[in-house]
Formats: C-alpha cells, structure tokens, sequence
C-alpha cells in the first residue's frame, strides 16, 4: 500500500513494499519565539502567519522563509508604556503589539477571561487566596496551551502585588520531581499526571482547569487550611464577575458580519481590550477592598507596620486569612510600596474609592473612634449581625478523584443585594484613548541598504505622525520622540537620539530611558562626547543623568513590626517608639507625655510603664469600637461625632447614668430605659469645678459644671474619677474656645488626643500621683490666656488648616496658590471644585479642596528642593519653579508631574502669567541667575530669553508689555526682549543704610511702585511717573521683620514678623492704598508669616514658618 508522506512539506509517495532501510526518515520541527516581553497573543498570530507561508512554500524555501520572519520580529521596537499601540503588517494578519498602561504596569496581551470562562467566581477567589498566602500550587489541563495563559491571567490580576516565588507554567514528564520542592511555587503539568503527582506530593494545590475544580493532594487527617477572601470583598468580587459580558458573539449580536479577516480581528481585540479593563477594575478593587485599612496601621517615618493592631480590627471570620497573608514575601513587598508612598494602581483606586469621611479623617491628628453615621450602620448592617463564610472550604481528594465545587448557597445573593447596592455591576470604566502606529515594510534581501532604507521609512513616518498632532496631544507625541530615539540610536545619529530623548522631559518624563541614555554616553568616544556637549540641552542631560552623583546608594526600604522595648527609654526613644505604635505623631505632645508617665523618676520610662500605657490606650481603643447606643440617642448627635470616653455610672442632678464626651458634648446615658440628657456642649461652658458632696458621714469628690445659658448647675457624684474628668473637660472647654478663636479645628483634635492620653496616663500609674501626672499634659488649659487673639483679627479671620496634620514635625509653607474652580463635565466634581496648593520642605505639595477645607491631595513630591513659586498656566497645569533649577508641571487631575523645564541653570524665583480671564498663551520665568525665558505654554517651547547682567533676580512682575525685576540692589525695567528701559536703584533712595529690596507691588491705578526693605519696618512707594523722587514711607507699628506683599484690590496686604503683648508672633499689615494707612494690623500665626496669596481678591491666605505650618484664611473687605 502507498503512503503520502512529506519531505520538509513537499509530497513524496513511497510505495509500502520497499524495505525499512529503504523508506525515509521523517522528522518533525518546531519554530519557538523568545522574547522578553510577554506578547502571548501578537507572537501567536505571528507563528500564524509563518505557518500559513510554510505550508505553501517548497523545501528549500522554508530556511529562508524562517529568518525572514525572525528578522522582521527583531526590527520590531517595543512600544513604551501608554496610549500608542505598534501596527506590524505579517500578512495576511496585522499584528498589533500592545503598551503597557504605565511603568508601573505589566504588557497584557493576554485574553484575561480565559480563568472566567473556566473557573466560577468562588473558585476564582480561591486560587487567589492560594496566592496570596504563597501556597504550593499546580495547574492541570488536558490542553498545554491552556496552562501558561490561564496562569499569566492569575498573575495579572494580582497586579501591583507579585508573585515572589517559583513560576513554571509548564513541566514535562521528566521534571515532575520539581513539585517535591519544599517552598512555596506555581507550576503547570499536562491533565495525564493529575494521579500521579496528586499520589506522590503531600500538601499541594491542584487546580484543574478542564473541570473548573480545586483540591488538596493531602491526606484527610492533616487537611491544608486554605482561608476564605473577606466576606464583603469577595461578595462584591463576585457580583462584579457575574455582571461581566465574557462572550463576544453577545456583544457583537447587533453588528453585520465581518467580511475582512483584519476588520473582524480587529473588533476581537478591540472588544478584549476592554473586557481586560473591566478584568483589571475587578481584581484591582477586591484587591484593594482586602488591604485597604492596612494604612491605617503604618508609621511612613519609621517604616512600622502594626500587625498585632491590624489583626485586631479584623473580624474573627477573618482573621485566619490576615494572619498567613501578613507572612508572606508578597505582601511584605506590598507594605515596601505602601511605606514608601507609591502612587501605582492599588494607590490610585484606592484614593478614588476613598469615602469623604476617610479624606477628613486623614487631616486628623486625634485617635480614630466609630462615628454616630457608622454605628448606626454597623447596627443595621446584616454582615454585622451574622457573619456567613462566602467560600466553600477545599475538599480533600478521595480516590484521586477531583470533585466539582458545590454550589453556593442561594441565600447569599440576597445578603448581597442588601449589603452591597449599587456595587454588584463591574465598574463600567471608560477605555483610556488608545492610538495606533502603522511600523513600515521591511523589504528583503535583507541587506544593509534594505535596513537602513527601513530605519529611515521608519523615522519619515514618525516625523510625519508627529508633525499633525496638536499642542494637547503631548502623551502621543512622547511616545513618537522615545521611538524616534530608539531608531536614531540604532542608526548611529547619537546627537539626535539624545535630543529626541531630552524631548521626553517636556512631553512625559516617566519613560524617559535613563539607563539606555547612560550605557550610551558611556560607549561615547571622547570626541563624540566633546561634541554633543557642545549642545546646552543635552550638556545639561548628561550632567542629570551621567554625572550627577547618585543621591543616596540605596533607598531604605525596610519593613519594621511594632514590638514592645524591652529596656528602658530616654527621651529620644520614647518619642520614637510612641510614633512607631500609632497612638501619637506630635513630638510636641509626646515630649509632654514622657514628662507625664516620669513623674516620681529619673527621666526615663521603664519598660513595664511603657507596656501598661500601652495596653491602657489599646483597651480604651477596644472598649470605643464596642460602644452601642441606642437610636433614640443616635438620632440626638450629629453623625461625625464619635463617643471619646464614657464615665462609670454614677449619680448626677439629671438622674443616674454615665457621662458620655464626644468632641462636641458631655451628654448622660441615663440607665434603666437607655436615654439622652444633654449635659452641655463645650462652647457652652462657663465655669468647671470639681467640690465635694456631703453623704451621711463620707465627703464624695463632685464634678460641678455651669452652663452659659441655663440656670442650673450640672452636679455629678464621679467619686474617685472625678479629678480626671475636671481635667479632661477644662482641656476640651479651652480647646473648643481656642479652636472657636483661632477657627482653627485643629486645636480641638488636639485637645481631644490630651484627654485620652490622660485617661490613658492615670490608667497606667494608678497611685496618688497619677492626677498630677495627668495635669502635665494640659495644654490649651494653661495657654488659653496667652493665646488670646485680638478682635481685629478674630473679625478677619474665617478658618486655619494645618498641611503638617499627621507629620512628626510642622513644617514651613514655602509657597500658596490658589487655583479657582472649572465647570467642566469631563472632570470629576471634586477636581472641578477650587483648590490650594501649599508647598512644604524639600518639594513636597499638599492640595486642599478649597470649596470644603479638606484634603483633596496628600503629600505628592517633586523633586527634593525647595519649591519658590507656583502659578496655574492652564485649567490643567500648575507650574511650580524649584531650588534645583527645575520647573514641574503637575496635571491637576492626575496630581502627578510628568513633564519638567530644565532650561534654567539656577533655582528658579518666579513665575509670571498675564493677568486676564482668558488662559495664558505664554508664561515668563526667572531664575537667580538673572536669567529670564519666555514659554510658549501649549508646546513647552522657549520663544524668547534674554539675561539681566551682573545682578541677582529675586522676583519680577509683567506690566504695560514690560517686565519688572526686584534683582535686590534695584528694580529694573525691561521689554519682554530684554532691552532696558528704566531702573531704580536702591542706594539713591537709601542713603544712610545698606539695605536690600525684598519685594515689590505695582498699583497701575494709581500708577505707583509699593516695596519693601530688608531692615526695615516700613513699606515704601515711589510715583511711576518719576522713580528719581524720593519714597513716600508707611511705618509698620511693631513689625520686626518683612517677608512678603501682595495687592488686593485697593489694599497692600504685609506679612511678615512683629510683636503682640510682647510676644514675637507672625503679623500681616493691611494697608489701603488711597489712604496710605494700614487699616489692620492682624496676628495671624505663632511664626513669621512666609507667604500671602490672593483667592479671586475675595480672601488671602497666609503661611507661616516651621514653628507653626498653618495656613490662615482672612476675610477682604
């Protein structure tokens, strides 16, 4: 009988008689891609290709058809992270080769549903769980194509956590004994070994993902405890992957047929990219709803985790699973990231998806206590009355057979649509704009001149691509300089590749190739070097990147567990580990806790003393969570108020009952039918007095309290607790009355943080001193006579907020903006609301929501120099000129900096927009240097530069066309060219003493020139018509020290330095300009005043120095 058969896939037929030695050999080949990056789908499309030439081709063609085909992948770049996706025509496919979303992020080009569409939701979450507590697992399946996608996908939705440990998706036969290895690992085997290796290893994870099952190859007396996912993130994970749409003939149902193969693979991944998104929403948010309150057990200074606290929270159900995941080499990497501040994605959802009363607590410096709103909910919630498992516990296998997961009970939807409204839909996130970029043909032979004509093809479209966008397509444009560079780079046109890299600073700075940019300056020859230096842009890359020594070897990035000392501690230590427990931040109060808990001793605390106080503040902790109250009393508080200490039942004028304090009230919990009494709120206190109440023979300790608008006398037989409590209320009475004062909510957090310390402090000593003890840490009742505030100020005043709050230190406000708000209904609400941004020490912003006075920005960095000027340059940038020469550009949506000016060779002073309604079309900067550079603010070009020569720049204003510099010794005026047209010049008006300009304001109105001097108490202004004329002088009554001005309508608002009762304090001036008088004079801070700006000439806004860091919000009248 005849065969068919095939030599190197050409027909051959040889007759069945011959002999064996006779009949040919046949051998079968295989074409495997290696790669870095882990194009699943764009590669598999590719071999598709190659397949389909092949099976057409003769013999002797297939060698060359297959280094044709290795050859084009090689010329193919990676496209950097973001929106652009690279086109490569393999006919008859066009094969796209997806980005990565962001540095940060893996390339996915997988199709993530694959586990969906195999596994249900439940079972999902237990293979997750096997992860996250780093169990040994094996995936099986009948298909080997199946085993590495399905456990990339798994991979995936860990993201940003990783996988620490082993990962080899497929072992053959031979490496089977890989799975006795003893640490934790995730391996793949073909279904045909599912007996064997389920016999041959004890405690594995064997996933089945034919059937869709998971199990445990240990015996059934030593079963493997695997935990359940928290039961409200796994509800909601599951509700969101049953809204899913995980097939694409439904999504496509309303749409003709496709009769072009590229259109119809086109829809396909076009429909997968977003099915991926939603994917990602999905594991991202379970991922973030499982850790979410993990920061609340973090000390970022000196990278603590408080694990035992963290446990704690936990419910029981729970705790299981914490406890194996918080061992694990995954989530200590987890907590690096945290401790360090990472903005990746588990940050940014988890900042989205931030309840509002989460973002207020964050401004808090008081301990964290149930409000009234959650106890109510906690009340009402059926996951508090009766906690139910949500994942089926792993069944062990029985005669190697591999059992379906059993179904879930059908009454759990129902808790679900009760807990968890409007969250059981997947997050329908709109795509990100994505855009494509068609890579040239690459011709063959392939010659040197077919490559080079294929390199240049490729940098003609580029530069054609690039050519067409416009001014706000800068992420795409970037994208283009980093490819352009790429290519040029390949080509050997070094001084363009590093231009086209030097672009990105301007354009997106996160893929700028730092390391490629070194290695090749590197290789550079010395004349090669000496040339490209010759070019001032990149001679200043090449200092950032090649020469400039590194700032620190290695980041610190440990992880410590709180323990408690075991020896005894001196100041510095106690402050140290005071922070490291979580229980308070304020180096100020915990000075004045160690003086509390060292009376009677030497100055140190012994670490029994630590131990108890310790345990006295986590048990006053404990004993608040459990705090129930009645609806009836619920309904009489507001729903922000939280319960801070409640007394023993004791005998008062309203009845019996306990005394109840919350940051507003003292109420009584009445006993018998549980009822509320007001006692008095804290602005309401006229006079607290602790006496003594005659019974029979015995004197019994009394806490008296008189209310400013009732009669009576509020009386309480507190007994033995009575001296804590005298101490307690007049704490929280000067509080709230500093705090109404200074509109400064802040002082009554922290009045509240002294009265629990007390507690806990008298809790811990427990002897006839422990009262004294206590009064060490009063604070506001001692100060409230010293820190009585004037009634001008308090009339001109409407709030302080603290942008330290949660900081060791205060920390100086180097420079305010305010940025008004923007309808616009592509924005989020809250960015659409007005803010303020503070810069603080060593680069460092903080944003406030300007509509409510909250954190709308914790602290983002840029760069590690002090920031000297800010100014809004469009609704979506905010300039901010640096110490280090730099200007950074922060997106204000994403509250990142992405694009930076580095034009400038000294610190930048200032920058100037023209004022006006419309949006700036060009924005001036200053450096020290005297450098001046006008940018173009859609294309971040410099249109013109000039330099101020042999001076100093310290400021500068724009003016009739003309720019105004303070350079110190004078104030010059110059065209936005350069040219000089006038200038005054401080030793003609300043005779008799040496002295320096500090600042100054134009009042075009009235045409005249208003500064002020180092060394001088008064302001000064001179007539625009004739700077010749001697100055006119205001003096500034008490003022010690000048350190900035700004004009608000008719006014001149000063700030600076100058005495109150005799007390250095931090002063502004109001002066009018019509009149030349200062109308106030308001003592805004406890420290010098650094920083005035203006909000829409409605309020200003003061900042003070590192002794106090509060900004002041005054009214303009």
């Amino acid at each position: 009988m005849d065969e068919y058969c095939f030599y190197n896939g050409k027909a051959h037929w040889e007759s069945s008689l011959q002999t064996v030695s006779m009949a040919g050999c046949f051998v079968p080949f295989a074409v495997c891609v290696i790669s870095r990056y882990p194009y699943y789908n764009a590669l598999k499309d590719c071999l598709s290709c190659l397949l389909t030439h092949l099976k057409l081709c003769k013999d002797f063609e297939v060698d060359d058809h297959i280094k044709e085909f290795a050859a084009k992948l090689s010329l193919i770049p990676s496209p950097p992270p973001g929106p652009l996706h690279l086109i490569f025509n393999m006919k008859p496919l066009q094969i796209v080769f997806p980005s990565r979303v962001d540095p940060e992020s893996p390339i996915i080009d997988l199709d993530l549903h694959l586990p969906l569409l195999c596994f249900s939701p439940e079972t999902v979450l237990q293979v997750l769980t096997c992860m996250l507590t780093e169990q040994r697992m094996v995936f099986f399946s009948s298909d080997w194509a199946l085993l590495t996608l399905v456990a990339e996908c798994f991979l995936v939705y860990l993201h940003p956590l990783q996988w620490q440990h082993t990962f080899v998706p497929i072992l053959s036969g031979q490496m089977l004994d890989f799975i006795m290895a003893p640490t934790s690992f995730l391996m793949g085997c073909h279904l045909d070994h599912f007996e064997e290796v389920s016999e041959e290893a004890d405690g594995l994870i064997l996933i089945n993902i034919d059937n869709g099952s998971v199990t445990c190859s240990k015996p059934l007396e030593d079963s493997v405890d695997i935990p359940d996912v928290p039961l409200l993130a796994a509800q909601t994970f599951i509700q969101r992957v049953q809204s899913l749409q995980l097939h694409q003939e439904l999504d496509l149902a309303h749409c003709s047929s496709s009769t072009d193969l590229n259109e119809g693979h086109g829809r396909r991944h076009a429909w997968q990219q977003k099915l991926n998104g939603q994917i990602q929403q999905v594991t991202l948010q379970l991922l973030v709803n499982i850790f979410r309150e993990v920061k609340n057990h973090l000390n970022y200074e000196h990278r603590v985790f408080n694990s035992e606290e963290f446990l704690k929270t936990r419910v029981p159900e729970d705790q299981q699973f914490y406890k194996q995941v918080l061992d694990t080499y995954m989530f200590h990497s987890f907590l690096k990231a945290r401790l360090s501040r990472r903005m990746d994605a588990f940050a940014q959802m988890e900042l989205s998806t931030q309840s509002e009363e989460d973002r207020i607590n964050g401004m808090l410096i008081s301990p964290r206590r149930p409000t009234i709103e959650k106890m109510a909910l906690r009340g009402s919630s059926p996951l508090h009355v009766a906690h139910r498992r949500i994942v089926v516990s792993m069944p062990n296998l029985q005669d190697i057979a591999t059992p379906e997961v059993q179904p879930r009970n059908s009454s759990l939807r129902k808790v679900d649509a009760v807990s968890c409204k409007g969250c059981s839909k997947a997050q329908n996130v709109a795509p990100k704009s994505s855009y494509t970029f068609k890579i040239p043909e690459i011709h063959f032979p392939l010659v040197t001149q077919c490559v080079d004509a294929y390199y240049t093809d490729f940098i003609e479209l580029l530069s054609k691509a690039m050519s067409f966008l416009g001014p706000d397509s800068s992420a795409l444009l970037a994208r283009y300089f980093y490819l352009r560079g790429l290519i040029q780079l390949v080509q050997g046109r070094l001084l363009n590749a590093l231009l086209d890299f030097q672009n990105l600073y301007k354009t997106d700075i996160r893929i700028f190739p730092a390391d490629l940019v070194k290695r090749t300056v590197a290789l550079m020859s010395a004349p090669e070097r000496a040339k490209i230096e010759q070019t001032p842009e990149l001679k200043r890359l090449i200092n950032q990147v090649v020469d400039k020594p590194g700032e620190v070897a290695k980041v610190d990035d440990h992880v410590k567990n709180f323990e408690l000392p075991k020896k005894h501690l001196q100041l510095d230590d106690f402050v140290k580990r005071v922070q490291e427990s979580g229980i308070v931040k304020d180096t100020d109060i915990i000075h004045r806790l160690f003086d509390a808990l060292a009376v009677g001793h030497q100055k140190q605390i012994d670490p029994e003393t630590f131990r108890d106080f310790y345990n006295c503040w986590k048990e006053a902790e404990a004993e608040a969570q459990d705090v129930s109250l009645p609806s009836s009393v619920m309904e009489r508080l507001d729903k922000n108020e939280c319960v801070y200490k409640l007394s023993s039942s004791v005998k008062t004028t309203h009845g019996v009952g306990k005394i109840a304090m919350t940051q507003k009230r003292l109420f009584l919990l009445t006993e018998g039918r549980p009822g509320y009494v007001e006692i008095s709120t804290f602005r309401n206190i006229e006079e607290v007095r602790n006496t003594t109440a005659v019974f029979l023979l015995l004197r019994i300790p009394t806490l008296k309290i008189k209310m400013v608008s009732k009669k009576e006398v509020f009386e309480a037989n507190l007994k033995s607790e009575c001296d804590l409590w005298h101490l307690m209320v007049k704490e929280m009475w000067a509080g709230k009355k500093l705090a109404d004062d200074h509109k400064d909510p802040q002082y009554i957090q922290q009045a509240l943080t002294t009265v629990l310390l007390m507690d806990a402090v008298v809790g811990t000593l427990q002897s006839s001193n422990a009262i004294y003890a206590a009064s060490k840490l009063s604070y506001f009742d001692k100060m409230k006579n010293e820190m009585s505030v004037p009634k001008t100020t308090s009339e001109t005043l409407k709030h302080k907020i603290n942008p330290s709050a949660g900081e060791t230190f205060p920390q100086a406000i180097d420079v305010l903006l305010y940025t008004p708000g923007h309808l616009d209904p592509a924005e989020k609400i809250t960015d659409a609301h007005p803010k303020l941004w503070c810069a603080l020490s060593e680069g460092k912003v903080v944003v406030f929501d300007a509509s409510s006075w909250t954190i709308h920005q914790h602290c983002f960095k840029v760069g590690t120099a002090k920031l000297n000027c800010m100014v809004m340059a469009e609704q979506n940038q905010v300039w901010i000129g640096s110490e280090d020469s730099v200007i950074y550009i922060i997106n204000v949506h994403s509250m990142s900096c992405h694009k930076q000016l580095t034009d400038h060779r000294a610190s930048v002073v200032d920058l100037i927009v023209q004022g006006g309604e419309k949006a700036p079309s060009e924005v001036y900067s200053c450096s020290r240097d005297g450098m001046v550079l006008a940018w173009n603010v859609s294309t971040l070009r410099v249109t013109s530069r000039f330099q101020l020569p042999g001076c100093t720049l310290m400021s500068a204003r724009l003016h009739q066309g003309c720019l105004w510099c303070c350079t110190g010794n004078s104030i010059v005026v110059v065209t936005t060219n350069g040219c000089l047209r006038q200038e005054l010049k401080i030793e003609e008006s300043f005779c008799e003493m040496s002295t320096s300009f500090l600042g100054f304001q134009l009042i075009p109105e009235q045409e005249q020139l208003w500064a002020a001097c180092a060394a001088y108490s008064k302001v000064y202004f001179w007539s625009l018509q004739d700077l010749a004329q001697a100055p006119q002088r205001i003096p500034l009554q008490d003022c010690t020290e000048v350190s900035c001005m700004i004009r608000v309508k008719r006014q001149i608002w000063v700030g600076g330095r100058g005495l109150s009762q005799g007390q250095p304090k931090g002063k502004v001036y109001v002066i009018d300009t019509e009149t030349k008088t200062v109308d106030k004079e308001l003592v805004a801070h406890a420290d010098a005043v650094t920083t005035l700006c203006s909000a829409e000439d409605r309020y200003v806004l003061s900042g003070s120095g590192r002794e106090e860091g509060k900004v002041a919000i005054w009214k303009v009248e």
